[in-house]
């Protein structure tokens, strides 16, 4: 392939930013975005003039499109996902991949009988602090994480565990390496009938353990990760996208002397740029080289089966 012929499937706020990067891409042409919203046509035909625009998914399947990104609501990810693999063309699905466990297995399957690329709209994964985390090589024994928002207005049809805190079990999974031993959760509808307020403790099988937070109704926004070692600590602020190493200094700790003086706090390198840029520019490299996506179908299966489970534990035990 020279250009790669992309569309967006759901032109929301997030949907937008897919055709926006797209038509920023070069060796890729935007040739169509669907939505059944006139108005969210109407702001794509505004700004990007010369892009075709759809009321339904249909059009712009048949419209000759290599690969699109799905960007509909969760509960039509499955449908909509299924049809884009059908028809031959891969697919970009945002996060959480599907309503329900059955239903992201039946995509990942699909992908497979279809042969094309499906990759999960993980964004964190594309973060360059995350990146720089992951490259760190650490034996995490306790990871914790906060994900701290003030109430959105949307996303709120899902409990807090599939719209926020999946992100960080995508990453734990990744960090920890092991299976999921245990489940303790506890979760707070606030604003929401779904919970708004969740917090989870996961014991591994390696014997690491993870502490997630995630709210949609806090006063501040915070996202972080603290992952501990036997000889290391590293934080990750998200936001700020800094990775900060602390460590002990060579050596037995000298008599008398203050512990918190034999630390050292070394900065890591983190490539500042749009996660969502790098996240599309994987995607549509996947695609021209017919390579497994960063993240893949099995993945995001992986992250929904967690959220399920503890979605069930929270629900279970009120």
């Amino acid at each position: 392939m020279t250009n790669i012929r992309t569309g967006v499937i759901g032109a929301g706020h997030l949907g937008y930013h897919h055709a926006r990067l797209y038509h920023e891409m070069n060796g890729v042409v935007l040739v169509g975005v669907a939505d059944p919203d006139p108005a969210a046509r109407a702001r794509i035909q505004q700004n990007f003039p010369n892009t075709p625009v759809y009321e339904g998914a249909d059009e712009l399947l048949a419209s000759g499109v290599d690969a699109v990104s799905v960007v509909a609501p969760t509960s039509e990810h499955c449908a909509l996902t299924r049809q884009a693999l059908d028809a031959g063309v891969h697919v970009l699905v945002e996060k959480p991949m599907a309503s329900a466990v059955a239903e992201a297995k039946a995509m990942v399957n699909g992908a497979r009988q279809t042969g094309c690329v499906l990759q999960v709209g993980h964004i964190e994964r594309f973060n360059g602090a995350v990146m720089a985390l992951f490259e760190a090589a650490m034996s995490p024994r306790f990871i914790e994480c906060h994900r701290l928002s003030p109430f959105p207005g949307r996303g709120t049809d899902v409990s807090v565990v599939l719209d926020l805190m999946i992100h960080d079990l995508d990453i734990v999974l990744q960090l920890a390496g092991s299976e999921v031993a245990s489940v303790d959760a506890v979760g707070v509808p606030v604003f929401s009938i779904e919970e708004d307020i969740a917090n989870v403790r996961l014991r591994f099988a390696s014997g690491c353990v993870a502490n997630l937070t995630a709210s949609r109704v806090s006063m501040e926004r915070m996202r972080k990760i603290r992952v501990f070692d036997p000889n290391a600590y590293v934080s990750t602020d998200y936001s700020a996208q800094e990775v900060l190493v602390y460590s002990k200094k060579p050596g037995a700790l000298p008599p008398d002397a203050n512990p918190m003086e034999h630390i050292v706090i070394t900065p890591l390198l983190v490539r500042k740029d749009e996660p969502l840029k790098l996240e599309l520019e994987s995607f549509v490299s996947c695609v021209r080289r017919g390579s497994a996506p960063a993240v893949s179908g099995e993945d995001g299966l992986r992250a929904l089966e967690l959220a399920w489970r503890v979605i069930d534990a929270i629900r279970n035990e009120s």
